[in-house]
């Protein structure tokens, strides 16, 4: 495929010259400060892409499900679960990943924990443990540096487990703006402390995993932090723009859609709808993105296959037929509703795969 023109229309579009620029920004501000980069292909579900990914240097993948594990299991032999597996199902599939795997799990409980260890003792393996604690953002994870020690005693003492450190995710700050910085103080003062407590009983963590998107550039900051897990930023969304994380000239990501309808004043409608955008207020309160080329043009509405445009605040006068590109809220959700993306790599155009789709 030369011409994007002579794609279908809604459809996710990935400039990959811009993905690999924004693997090589992450992956030189990690080693600057002595961290790792294990991306979380949750972001882009692409093998093409965490190649990429690898190729500029990323330590291993994160997943979220065990479809993208066995998937993400062809590039590399250091994988990261970064979800409680529950169920003998899901058990049954980790037992079988290839066995050359470094593969580790986060969790936050030994209800969790004792179903692994004897599925991973049934297959003649160990799985590692990081286990999760929650820093303010309240979704899982033990609440205190106390649980936390306590959970990873148990990973000890058990056969099929290995205990190798701590994961958390904060979630809740968006920076950079100064108000959040109590936040991120305050996170890194409470892994301070779980670093201090595990020294001390004698289980240091040879992993400390955290860092999310926006707090990426700050994730120096946080005392004993040993990789970053950061996915969005090979991409970028307008939450990213939002909170100052990355630049117009990073977004690598838009859905291109077609204009179907002009026919109510002040507004236009697209052929991008919640199944192609994703309806999340995430990165603005005002709709669910923005044009790329006119960012005064919002999307204010979206039912299953139409989108609507605000055209309140703009000269542009859209044709029935026309295409946009949109810069949606938040990344990972639209990737996930596309069946392939339209590649750009330099003058070359091609449909590229989504093979990490799926549970």
């Amino acid at each position: 495929m030369t011409d994007p023109g002579a794609a279908e229309t809604p459809i996710g579009v990935v400039d990959l010259a811009r993905a690999r620029a924004n693997a090589s920004k992450v992956v030189a501000y990690a080693e600057e400060h002595g961290l790792a980069w294990r991306p979380h292909v949750k972001t882009h579900k692409s093998l093409r892409v965490a190649r990429l990914q690898l190729d500029a240097g990323a330590r291993g993948l994160t997943v979220a499900t065990l479809h993208e594990a066995e998937v993400m299991a062809s590039l590399t032999d250091d994988l990261l679960l970064a979800y409680p597996p529950v169920g003998e199902a899901k058990l049954a599939r980790l037992a079988a990943l290839p066995e050359r795997l470094d593969f580790k799990v986060a969790l936050d409980s030994t209800e969790v924990t004792e179903p692994l260890a004897a599925a991973a003792v049934a297959a003649g393996r160990t799985v590692g443990v990081l286990v999760e604690q929650d820093v303010g953002l309240g979704r899982v994870g033990v609440q205190s540096a106390e649980e936390v020690v306590a959970l990873a005693r148990r990973v000890d003492e058990i056969e099929g487990v290995d205990f190798r450190g701590i994961l958390f995710y904060p979630g809740h700050i968006r920076m950079p703006s100064d108000a959040q910085r109590p936040h991120l103080t305050e996170v890194a003062d409470r892994v301070d402390r779980t670093i201090e407590a595990l020294g001390e009983a004698g289980l240091p963590p040879e992993i400390v995993s955290g860092g999310s998107t926006p707090t990426l550039w700050h994730s120096h900051e946080i005392p004993g932090l040993t990789e970053i897990r950061s996915g969005s930023c090979i991409y970028y969304d307008r939450e990213a723009l939002a909170v100052g994380v990355g630049a117009p000239d990073a977004l690598a990501y838009t859905v291109l859609a077609t204009v179907v309808s002009t026919a109510v004043p002040g507004r236009a409608v697209v052929d991008a709808g919640s199944k192609a955008l994703a309806k999340e207020s995430r990165g603005g309160d005002d709709g669910y993105g923005v044009l790329l080329d006119r960012p005064e043009v919002r999307v204010v509405g979206l039912s299953e296959e139409h989108g609507v445009l605000d055209l309140g605040e703009t000269r542009w006068v859209p044709r029935i037929g026309e295409r946009v590109r949109i810069v949606p809220n938040h990344v990972c959700v639209s990737v996930n509703l596309q069946e392939r993306l339209l590649a750009m790599d330099g003058e070359e155009r091609f449909l590229m795969e989504l093979e990490g789709r799926g549970r």
